[in-house]
């Protein structure tokens, strides 16, 4: 436990550095400004500086006293998930860290910056190419299975497997090492990264012990037994009952970092207030659900008769995030959890971090707007279409297949699409949420004036989604669709290279394609996801054009949590 202390005290003493980023490129340095180190340097900054430095916090001291200091534990708990995190992106994170916090040069510090920034000494926004010498290529597995086995060798020896050992082998919560036999086995995170967890636990139930919310204290106290049992299934219900006004969410969520089969859940945090007046606002949509459940355009057998019966929806404000929550481009909107008889029994929470997205419409979405679009679009552009079409992406997640029968066979949807799950399932919610909203619109049920900016706006965050490269599954769910839409009409290209939707075809081009993605996951066609990929998730050149003409606009922000010291 003390070595993994060490390395957390390393982390969180890298990431105060960090917040100030490398030396400015006018202090005095020792370093030739001619010389391959400044050059580097330089090249470093101007990476980095595609992330845009923004201030984003909460009102703590509302809090009374005894929540502030409850949020204080929670933030200390979510810390200890970054050290979690870099062990699972790669097995070398520890050891370069600290290498890297020994060079106080300019080039040392701009390394350390941008990979604190990144998570790993591969950039994200450059389709993971490494910044630093002598790292290996980003290992597609993570750190998730043995090194040195083969993705072949793996997949045989889960296909050999009885049902329970089948399940602990694909599931969330566990890493495949090898024994002392040399043979292949499960280990649950709760022994893999249990030092860490045994530290999150403890600050998780003196924070339950100090807040008077009864289900903020039922989640933190289920929670805290989770990391210490592997059984995470009793918290994910506490979670999705939970009402307070913290709004934590802690634990191993998204499966991004296993670009092997899609498996493994990485270790992440948010950590917000809630926004009781906006979430109110928006809880009525949740009520809408089953509706566009019943209308979607796929065959009927395909659709969910009884969904889950709760949505809940928080709007909240981003006080602190860790680990997968805060690695490159910063997650907007959030739909948990991603349990499978959680989402049946409950249905699933729509998490939308709204001073995240205010910074991230300001800061990236209007300017590219400016150079990406037709000049007659550019005045429907609003933060109302983006902020409501990131909500309907995320409750779209919970819409559509989940679990299917293939062959006979009872599996569900990201177990047949594996290594695409993530690309298309991403797709899937983006095109549909827009097939939801015009829905919602026909029905009456959202103003009229939507229709007018939804297309536009969405058309804008193409650009500004795709910038994150194509190897990221949001990026590569947007290629998708963005030139889907050029291919079928619904977005057309001027003389000068600016965008526009066409009316006239952008509705039926949304309903086909959101078809289309789901019958191949109702029927488990992974040939048929691979194929779209393939063909539609590329950077065509009409589109690289005007990539190449944003190269002052920053690809996303670098949040500084700036009331996370505020509780106490």
């Amino acid at each position: 436990m003390r070595r993994h202390l060490g390395v957390l005290l390393i982390v969180m003493s890298a990431m105060s550095l960090s917040c100030a980023g490398p030396s400015p490129s006018g202090s005095s340095s020792s370093t030739p400004a001619s010389s391959p180190a400044a050059a580097e340097t330089a090249k470093l900054r101007a990476m980095a500086s595609r992330f845009a430095p923004v201030d984003l916090g909460a009102d703590v001291a509302a809090l009374p006293p005894n929540e502030q200091q409850a949020l204080a534990r929670i933030i200390a708990a979510a810390r200890l998930l970054d050290p979690i995190f870099l062990k699972q992106v790669w097995a070398g994170n520890e050891a370069l860290l600290l290498e890297l916090l020994t060079d106080q040069s300019d080039l040392g510090r701009a390394r350390l910056h941008y990979f604190l920034l990144n998570k790993g000494p591969w950039s994200r926004l450059d389709e993971f190419a490494p910044f630093i010498p002598g790292v290996p290529a980003k290992p597609e597995q993570g750190n998730f299975y043995p090194a040195g086995a083969t993705k072949a060798e793996v997949e045989a020896w889960v296909q050999s497997l009885p049902k329970a050992g089948h399940g602990a082998a694909t599931g969330f919560f566990t890493t495949i090492r090898r024994g002392t036999d040399g043979a292949l086995t499960s280990v649950p995170y709760s022994l893999e990264y249990q030092g860490e967890l045994a530290q999150a636990a403890a600050l998780l139930r003196e924070a339950a012990q100090l807040t008077a919310q009864p289900t903020l204290k039922m989640f933190l106290e289920r929670r805290a037994d989770a990391f210490l049992t592997n059984d995470y299934y009793a918290s994910d219900v506490a979670w999705m009952e939970l009402d307070a006004s913290i709004e934590p969410t802690i634990g191993p969520y998204e499966t991004y970092e296993d670009e092997w089969f899609g498996y493994k859940a990485g270790f992440e945090a948010f950590i917000a207030l809630r926004d009781a007046k906006e979430s109110d606002k928006l809880q009525h949509l949740g009520a809408e659900l089953q509706t566009i459940e019943n209308h979607l355009p796929i065959d009927p057998r395909f659709r969910n008769p009884k969904l889950g019966a709760m949505a809940p929806i928080r709007v909240v404000n981003l006080v602190f995030a860790a680990g997968d929550g805060n690695r490159g481009v910063q997650t907007a909107a959030f739909n948990l959890p991603n349990d499978e008889r959680v989402i049946h029994e409950k249905g699933s929470k729509r998490v939308m971090l709204k001073n995240t997205q205010e910074a991230k419409f300001t800061t990236v979405l209007l300017p590219i707007a400016q150079v990406a679009l037709a000049e007659k679009d550019r005045g429907h552009v609003s933060f109302d279409a983006f902020f409501t079409h990131i909500l309907m992406h995320e409750l779209m997640h919970g819409l559509g297949p989940h679990n299917i029968t293939v062959g006979g066979r009872a599996t569900n949807v990201r177990l047949e699409f594996k290594d695409t799950y993530s690309a298309i399932e991403e797709a899937k919610a983006d095109i549909s949420g827009l097939f939801a909203l015009q829905f919602l619109v026909d029905r009456g049920t959202l103003d009229k004036g939507l229709e007018q900016t939804m297309y536009t706006t969405f058309l804008a965050s193409c650009f500004r989604s795709i910038r994150f490269g194509i190897n990221e599954a949001h990026g590569r769910g947007i290629a998708i669709q963005l030139n889907y839409f050029l291919d079928h009409g619904g977005v057309t290209v001027a003389g000068d290279g600016t965008f526009a939707v066409n009316p006239a075809a952008i509705r039926t081009n949304v309903s086909d394609l959101t078809r289309d993605i789901m019958t191949m996951q109702a029927t488990g066609d992974y040939a048929a996801g691979q194929q779209l990929i393939t063909t539609l998730g590329v950077v065509r050149p009409e589109v690289q054009r005007v990539l190449d003409r944003l190269k002052n606009v920053p690809v996303d922000i670098a949040p500084r949590f700036v009331s996370a010291g505020d509780a106490r």
